[in-house]
C-alpha cells in the first residue's frame, strides 16, 4: 500500500470519525433528545452526558489538526475506543444486540482509521525522543 493510500483512507476515516463524534457532541451539549434520551435510558447521569459531549468536541478539533499532536491523537483514539465500546456493550446491556448497529460501524471505521494512523505516524514520531 502506498503513502498516498494510506493518507487517503486515513483521512477519510479521521473526517468520517470526527462528522460522527461531532454531531454527537454538539448533540450532548445542546441537549437533543435524540442523544439525552437514550443515553440517560442506558443508566447514564446528565453530568456525564455534558462532560461526554465536551471531550469529543475537543478531541474532533486534535483529530483534524494535520501532522500535530501525535501524542494527544493517541488520547483521542483510545478515547474514541472507549466511547465505542461502553455504548456497545451498554446498548446491548440494556436494549439488545439489535441497537448496536451503530457502535458497530463506528468501531470498524475507527480500527481503519488507527490502523492507518500507525502507518503514517511511527511510534518514534509519537513517542520518541524527536516529538
Amino acid at each position: 500500500m502506498t503513502t498516498k493510500t494510506t493518507k487517503i483512507i486515513y483521512w477519510s476515516g479521521a473526517i468520517f470519525m470526527s462528522l460522527w463524534f461531532a454531531a454527537s457532541g454538539i448533540f450532548e451539549l445542546i441537549k437533543s433528545p435524540v442523544v439525552w434520551d437514550i443515553t440517560l435510558q442506558l443508566g447514564y447521569p446528565p453530568h456525564f452526558i455534558y462532560i461526554l459531549g465536551v471531550f469529543k468536541v475537543l478531541g474532533v478539533l486534535v483529530l483534524l489538526l494535520p501532522n500535530r499532536l501525535l501524542r494527544l491523537k493517541e488520547w483521542v483514539f483510545a478515547g474514541m475506543f472507549f466511547d465505542v465500546t461502553f455504548a456497545f456493550f451498554s446498548k446491548v446491556a440494556v436494549l439488545g444486540i439489535s441497537t448496536t448497529l451503530d457502535a458497530v460501524i463506528a468501531f470498524s471505521v475507527l480500527l481503519v482509521t488507527y490502523i492507518m494512523f500507525r502507518k503514517l505516524y511511527s511510534p518514534e514520531l509519537i513517542f520518541g525522543e524527536t516529538y
